[in-house]
C-alpha cells in the first residue's frame, strides 16, 4: 500500500457502505458483504479494523467515529458501539476460513 493509505478513510466507507439506513438489519448487511468480497478485500478491511482498534484515539472517540459511520441502533444489541465492533471483525474472521 503506498503512504498516503488511511485506514480511517477506508473504515469510514465501509461503516457508511455497509451498515446504511436503507438495510434490512445489520446482520443482513454483514453477511452481504462478506458474501460479496473477495477474501483479500476482507483481511484488508479487518486490518483497517484492527489499526482503529489499536490507534490513539480514546474509548469515548472511537464509539462516536463508529456511531457516525453506521446507521445502528446499537441499544438494540445490547451492545456498545466498540462491542458491536469487536463483534463483526470476529465475523469476518470466521468467514475468511470459508472461503
Amino acid at each position: 500500500m503506498n503512504e498516503t493509505y488511511n485506514y480511517l478513510e477506508a473504515l469510514e466507507d465501509f461503516l457508511g457502505g455497509t451498515f446504511h439506513q436503507d438495510i434490512d438489519s445489520p446482520e443482513e448487511a454483514l453477511e452481504e458483504f462478506i458474501n460479496e468480497a473477495s477474501k483479500e478485500c476482507l483481511l484488508s478491511t479487518i486490518k483497517d479494523c484492527q489499526d482503529f482498534l489499536k490507534c490513539t484515539l480514546t474509548i469515548q472517540e472511537k464509539e462516536s467515529f463508529i456511531e457516525n459511520n453506521a446507521e445502528i441502533f446499537f441499544p438494540a444489541f445490547l451492545l456498545n458501539p466498540l462491542q458491536w465492533f469487536n463483534k463483526v471483525i470476529e465475523e469476518m474472521k470466521e468467514a475468511i476460513e470459508r472461503k
